[in-house]
């Protein structure tokens, strides 16, 4: 099966490390973080999982919950998270997928066969609180994500949804957004009374943050 954005996030039941969950269930009303990673007990995991327990006051304030998955069993993640605790200076506090059976990573097309025919890649879904998917992102096993990414996304999914814009490349909150074409210049000199600044027909740019 294949996951797209704007797609619903596919429903599944199984333990975590915090007991078992209906994953549509725990996660609607929130935005929630959901990411695989290869193997437990391995180095670029460890400090992976360690920088999103890092990070529980950011995604908090962004209303986001973390949940991550890999292939091996509830115990084992258990043992490990003491692990991450100690050597990266934090608490888990999120649950992790125990997806023995490779149920969920095949739902989420997160086996990657010439990758591994069993571990997971570093897969990334950002799944919004009406449980549609907005964000896909894949790294290969031998690369850790950029947490600075993709607490930057959020931030531009959140601020889009809010204010009805497009955030531009290399976008940070406070800086300026773009309005869509579709939205006529007599609509954004009502919705952007703080002004527009007009590069092209199809290039408006404003603030929301003033």
């Amino acid at each position: 099966m294949s996951v797209r954005i704007g797609d619903i996030a596919p429903n599944f039941e199984i333990a975590t490390t915090q007991g078992n969950i209906d994953f549509h269930a725990w996660a609607k009303g929130s935005w929630v973080f959901f990411f695989s990673h290869p193997a437990d007990y391995t180095p670029v995991c460890t400090t992976e999982m360690g920088r999103t327990a890092q990070l529980a006051a950011e995604f908090e304030r962004r209303q986001v919950k973390c949940l991550g998955l890999s292939t091996e069993s509830v115990e084992q993640h258990l043992g490990w998270i003491n692990d991450i605790n100690e050597t990266q200076n934090t608490q888990v506090q999120f649950p992790i997928v125990a997806d023995s059976e490779l149920k969920v990573a095949k739902l989420y097309d997160m086996i990657h066969p010439n990758a591994s025919e069993t571990a997971t890649v570093r897969t990334v879904f950002i799944i919004d609180p009406n449980l549609k998917v907005r964000l896909m992102m894949t790294y290969p096993m031998s690369v850790g994500r950029n947490f600075t990414e993709i607490l930057r996304v959020i931030d531009a999914l959140q601020t889009g949804d809010q204010y009805g814009v497009a955030c531009p490349a290399d976008w940070q909150v406070g800086g300026d957004v773009i309005i869509p074409p579709s939205v006529s210049s007599e609509a954004a000199e009502e919705k952007f009374p703080q002004g527009f600044k007009t590069v092209k027909p199809y290039l408006r740019y404003t603030n929301v943050s003033k």
